[in-house]
């Protein structure tokens, strides 16, 4: 299917290779297959070209490729795509630092449920990074973060409740969430 054109089967079989499953592990075949696929729009595709640009495993490393693949696929709704494209954004990484974009990633990202892009964003709302800081905000999105057991989402959490910094103050939940 792969020699058909067919992009699913091109994103797996790049797949295949990059992890060394059923076949030996040759980056250079992932590189040509996910390649093929991403020009035809496949959105796992982009991401593992993304990352690949990114780390620079079998390729030389290049953000801007990196931030161009992530791109495509994070319009696509792949939620890691987005939340890789966030921290782009925020650390200047192919591009100038935009916070505003960091924001607007993370927040597509974290809507989805991830769980970094939720932490990160809670971070971002709680300092005014990209967008207007806003406390509760903040511990909404640690709230996400902490029920799905990101420890640093409960420890930042805990320490909302303990401070009453958009909660109110609640002792109680304070040490719930640093226990």
């Amino acid at each position: 299917a792969a020699e058909e054109g067919d992009a699913r089967a091109q994103s797996m079989l790049g797949a295949m290779y990059d992890a060394g499953e059923g076949v030996p592990k040759d980056i250079k075949q992932a590189l040509y297959w996910y390649e093929k696929a991403a020009m035809q729009g496949n959105a796992g595709a982009q991401y593992n070209l993304a990352v690949m640009y990114n780390t620079g495993e079998g390729v030389r490393q290049d953000y801007k490729q990196a931030l161009y693949w992530y791109e495509k696929s994070a319009v696509q709704g792949n939620e890691n795509a987005q939340y890789n494209l966030s921290r782009m954004f925020a650390k200047g990484e192919g591009v100038a630092i935009d916070n505003k974009q960091a924001a607007f990633w993370a927040e597509n990202a974290a809507a989805q449920g991830h769980i970094a892009a939720q932490f990160g964003l809670g971070i971002q709302y709680y300092l005014g990074l990209g967008v207007t800081k806003d406390l509760k905000q903040a511990m909404f999105w640690y709230e996400k973060a902490a029920l799905q057991g990101h420890a640093d989402a409960q420890y930042s959490l805990g320490l909302g409740y303990a401070q009453g910094n958009g909660v109110l103050q609640d002792d109680k939940q304070a040490l719930y969430w640093f226990q």
